[in-house]
């Protein structure tokens, strides 16, 4: 089986380009159509044998009426067969070309980086992986047992032209005004289907920002106001719903009931033939039968012109998705560090966020291996924009930051953040166990390195009196645990990786002083020897680094000792005075 891929070439149209996910599948894809071919076959052939059995049966009295009875049930049973296998395969289709979809939208979001996230909500990202890859899918899945339809369409009009190509004429007289309408009706419904995805998506975006924010939205009695918002989206959405409705309702009743003019015709025409002797009531009555299942894909033309116009509104914003070109880019050969060490350098770096302003300009700084340096400053001055720079969540505009050497550009990006180490100020817990959530870095860490991690960031007291210890399931994002308590969990996952170099931004500020006290007797033992980063705002947690830095617009202006920097440098005392808490 082929790897499923989307066509890279963009001069070419949404089917071509998805083709290959299909034809990934292409023996299960085949057995289906198959199984639908024979199927039409078999409907196809219905109506002769009626006419051979009424004409020589029942007219003729030349043959017996229990051979074409039971010839009839045999075509039932057989179509039954082989109409169960053919959905079987179709809907097994269907559920490999939505795996396949969502792998390859997921893959291209684990590519992209912290910058591509910053432009983009989280709710209309996850409606194109919902919504817009489920009508994609459904559009290839069913298109191809659509064009088995028209090809017993095909097939029963070549019997009718067999019979009487006069009659078959006057049935087929209505069709013309159907092509019309279907035209009609696409090329209207393109832009409706393209504003109801999108629509959407903004709905679902409200929707995923009231759930993930419910703690602000309840904290700031927000409720109306967001409850205003949802109306306003969904208001937008079912304006847009309506339209697409009234197109339908407009032209599918005259995609479905034009041919049914056909019947009137071969009723009126061809009984009129019959009383002339032109044809047989058999032919007549199989005429009628083949009318009747030439209607079949006319039936299904409006439902697929629907699905066929959300699917391609939907294809342009996935493979916008999957187009999207990593920002961070990784080198075909990355360097690997065998044995890191840990010599962190800023090299004259400058570095701001999207088109923004500089946050850092002229930064410079190396942390050696082995040293804890705490980075002090203002709000705003760049610390924790540095310490974002080192694992490379994003790249700098110029300059460049280096471990053991390398640039941090020319390493994979798998390994450099198994060497660099991260616990920000508002960890991200999942919903799952205690246990799951430390040993997220490491999944096949033993228990009791899972204890020991937790042991050592002062989580493992608090963890053994949960409900089931360290079996206990925390709710989403980890709101059933306490600030402090996450942020612990957040830290022993940290260590449990045991990265070479660590980067500390804030990582102990939910904690009260006595925990915090525990914790950093704690990373005394566990810094030693380990490059560390500490973007500080507690006096005791700049005690913990062997020098201290001073930021202030972009760039370092002062370095040394904490006591030291206190005596002879007042800016220092002055961002301290304003951003640690217990500085008096």
């Amino acid at each position: 089986m082929n790897e499923p891929r989307v066509d890279p070439d963009r001069s070419k149209g949404w089917i071509r380009r998805m083709l290959p996910l299909v034809l990934a599948h292409r023996r299960i894809v085949l057995l289906s159509l198959s199984a639908a071919l024979v199927t039409q076959l078999l409907l196809v052939s219905a109506p002769r044998v009626v006419m051979a059995g009424i004409d020589s049966a029942l007219v003729e009295q030349s043959r017996p009426i229990e051979l074409f009875a039971g010839i009839l049930v045999a075509i039932a049973l057989a179509r039954l067969a082989t109409n169960s296998l053919h959905r079987r395969l179709l809907f097994a289709t269907s559920a490999h070309l939505e795996h396949d979809l969502r792998a390859l939208a997921q893959a291209s979001l684990s590519r992209q980086g912290f910058a591509w996230y910053d432009r983009h909500s989280t709710g209309a990202l996850v409606s194109r992986a919902n919504s817009d890859i489920r009508a994609i899918e459904r559009f290839l899945t069913f298109m191809p047992a659509v064009l088995i339809t028209f090809i017993g369409f095909a097939l029963a009009l070549a019997l009718m032209l067999s019979i009487h190509v006069g009659l078959a004429l006057a049935a087929m007289a209505p069709l013309p005004f159907v092509y019309l309408s279907g035209t009609r009706m696409r090329r209207v419904l393109w832009p409706i289907a393209w504003l109801v995805q999108s629509r959407t998506a903004d709905v679902a975006t409200v929707v995923e920002e009231n759930l993930a924010g419910a703690h602000v939205v309840r904290g700031m009695s927000a409720e109306p106001a967001q409850i205003g918002r949802l109306e306003r989206s969904a208001e937008r959405l079912r304006w847009i719903a309506t339209e697409e409705i009234a197109v339908r309702a407009k032209h599918e009743p005259l995609i479905e009931n034009v041919p049914r003019l056909g019947v009137a015709a071969v009723l009126l025409y061809g009984g009129l033939l019959a009383i002339d002797g032109s044809i047989t009531i058999g032919a007549l009555v199989a005429f009628a039968g083949y009318v009747a299942l030439m209607q079949q894909p006319f039936r299904l033309l409006g439902f697929i012109v629907v699905m066929g116009q959300r699917a391609s509104a939907s294809s342009a914003r996935v493979l916008e998705l999957l187009d999207a070109e990593p920002e961070l880019a990784e080198r075909s050969d990355p360097v690997r560090l065998d044995d890191p060490v840990g010599d962190v350098v800023f090299d004259d770096v400058r570095f701001g966020y999207g088109d923004g302003p500089d946050v850092l300009s002229g930064f410079d700084l190396r942390v050696r291996p082995g040293e804890t340096v705490a980075v002090v400053g203002r709000t705003g001055s760049g610390k924790s924009t540095a310490a974002r720079l080192i694992p490379r969540f994003y790249d700098v505009r110029a300059g460049r930051v280096t471990i053991d050497g390398h640039d941090v550009r020319d390493l994979g990006l798998q390994q450099l953040r198994t060497v660099v180490g991260v616990v920000t100020d508002e960890p991200f817990l999942f919903s799952a166990s205690v246990r799951d959530n430390i040993a997220y870095g490491r999944p096949d860490a033993s228990p009791d390195e899972v204890e020991k991690a937790a042991r050592v960031a002062d989580a493992a007291e608090f963890i053994e009196r949960l409900p089931d210890g360290y079996d206990t399931v925390v709710g989403e994002r980890g709101y059933t645990l306490s600030g402090g308590q996450r942020q612990r969990i957040a830290i022993a996952r940290t260590l449990l990786v045991n990265p070479r170099v660590l980067v500390l931004d804030d990582a102990t500020s939910a904690i009260d002083v006595e925990v915090e006290r525990r914790i950093h007797a704690a990373l005394e033992q566990l810094l030693a020897g380990r490059t560390t980063l500490l973007v500080a705002h507690r006096l005791s947690t700049i005690a913990l680094a062997d020098r201290v830095v001073l930021l202030d617009g972009g760039r370092i202006v002062a370095s040394g000792r904490h006591e030291e920097l206190l005596r002879t440098v007042p800016l220092y005392a002055e961002v301290l005075a304003h951003t640690v808490e217990d500085a008096a």
